[in-house]
This record gives structure tokens, sequence and C-alpha cells, in this order.
């Protein structure tokens, strides 16, 4: 086993097993043959990727070092490194035409990134198995009603099941971070298109959970509806009780309705 390193916020797995379970928790749709890994750092998922040749490995690293000593362990793997920023990757141009999976060790500090840029690739980004922080993984995974349920939730749940596979101790990690980790595996669902104007719903859902203590009929006034408008008692929850159907509906009524 490699000697881990931590960059950019990561902590690297130390303990082979783990590396192993979250490599297993890749559950491909029959037409995915892509796996991206981001941020390999020295390969300790990497490795055990490369054993399944039912699909195709590629990863996304920008740290240097870690590139350079793929290349040299992984040589067969050298024209599948991309040395850059996955955020600033197009997946389309990537990887064009063809669906994939996504997996990794993501970086604490922009793992909400990663996630909204799933968002953005939903419709070629069929599955990811993450490992995140743990209150991260939660609220991913939350129902309404909670207060860890949010943005993410939401967005990702109206195209995604997500199911939190395990959790992950700090000791685990060089160096152990002061949180605890969980993997997370997310599997695009059957939806193509959401019944309302997706950019709309959106933009409803941020607004909503901007002002989360506010009754919706209050967090929504930028989009201008007339009172008389608002008088359903969906406006009178918070943006923690509804899920994806209710913020379906209520998507719908801002574009009847919205100034």
């Amino acid at each position: 086993m490699v000697k881990p390193k931590k960059h950019l916020g990561q902590h690297f797995l130390a303990d082979p097993n783990i590396a192993r379970r979250i490599v297993a928790a890749l559950h491909l749709p029959d037409d995915v043959r892509q796996v991206l890994e981001i941020g390999p750092g020295m390969g300790v998922l990497t490795q055990y990727l490369l054993e399944n040749s039912a699909y195709t490995t590629s990863v996304v690293e920008i740290d240097t070092e870690s590139v350079a000593y793929l290349k040299q362990h992984y040589p067969a793997l050298a024209p599948r490194i991309f040395a850059t920023d996955f955020l600033k990757q197009d997946l389309g141009q990537l990887f064009p035409g063809q669906p994939l999976a996504i997996i990794g060790n993501f970086p604490y500090n922009i793992s909400s990134q990663i996630f909204f840029s799933v968002l953005n690739n939903r419709q070629q980004v069929r599955e990811v198995v993450g490992m995140i922080q743990k209150e991260v993984a939660e609220r991913l995974a939350e129902p309404p009603g909670s207060k860890t349920y949010g943005i993410l939730s939401v967005l990702l749940q109206a195209y995604y099941k997500i199911e939190y596979l395990f959790t992950v101790p700090a000791h685990v990690f060089v160096p152990p971070p002061k949180v605890e980790s969980a993997v997370v595996r997310l599997v695009r669902n059957d939806v193509e298109q959401l019944d309302c104007d997706e950019k709309l719903f959106f933009q409803v859902v941020k607004q909503a959970f901007q002002t989360r203590r506010k009754t919706l009929r209050n967090a929504l006034k930028p989009f201008g509806m007339p009172a008389e408008t608002t008088t359903d008692a969906i406006f009178e929850k918070r943006a923690e009780q509804l899920g994806v159907a209710d913020f379906v509906r209520l998507t719908q009524h801002v574009a009847e309705h919205r100034a």
C-alpha cells in the first residue's frame, strides 16, 4: 500500500479494505463503461479500479506530484490522466456521448461543488460513489423535515436515488481529519425532465432555503407574486418541509404568478 499524503483539503485513505469496499460500491448500469475518479492522489482507490476490466478508468488530478506518481506507477493509465481541475472540465468533451460514473475520496472543501457539477451533467453522470464528510453525506440522503435537509438534498434527490452506505472513521486516514467521513452512492433515476421549468426549479429551491426560517410566502417574495396568489397552505410551510414533488408544484405556481 502506498503511503498517502494530504493536499487541497484532502485526507488520503491508509486502509486497503475500505478502499476495496468503496470501489465495490460501484453498481454500474448496463450502458456505463466509463469511470472517472476525482482526486486519486497516490492511487489508493485507483489500483482497485484498474483491476476491473468491465469498465475503463480515467482520473482527474490537479496536484502535479500526484500526477507524476500515477504516471510512473500506472503507466497504462497515463493517457487517461487529466492533470487539471475537475470543476473546470466539460465532461461532454472528455467523454463525448458516453454515460459516466464518478468515484472518489472527494476533498471536503469542494465536495458540494462536485455535486453541483454532477447536477449540471445529470444526463451523462449515471452514478456517483463518493467519500465525503459524514454530515454532508447525511444531508444529501436526508428526507424532508430535518434541519440538515437543504438545497443539495432537494436538487440531487430530484434526479438521483441517494444511499448512505457506511461511515468511515477518522483513524483510517493520513492525516486523520477532525470529523468522520461517509460513503454515499447516487444512482440516476428515471426522471428525464421535471414537470416544470427546471431552471426556475433550481432558483425556487435556492431562494426558499436561503431564508429557511421564513415561511415560503415570505421567502419567495423576490419572485413578486401577488399576495392573493399565495393563499395556498403550502406557503405557510418552510423549505425544509417540502419534498421534490412539492417543489415541482411550487415552481409551477411561481411560473404562473410571478411578476
